[in-house]
């Protein structure tokens, strides 16, 4: 396996990866880890730069 080329698939895969761990983290974790306010996801509507 060529690891030097990214294909597209690879990196729609990767990215449909990280939206099912942040969705399965919202849904498991705890509101004060991850849902509003969160430290590690915070799911606040609006802009928090």
């Amino acid at each position: 396996m060529d690891f030097t080329t990214l294909t597209f698939d690879q990196i729609a895969l990767a990215l449909m990866t990280l939206l099912a761990l942040r969705e399965a983290m919202i849904a498991f974790l705890p509101d004060s880890i991850a849902g509003p306010g969160g430290w590690l996801v915070d799911t606040t509507p609006g802009d928090h730069a």
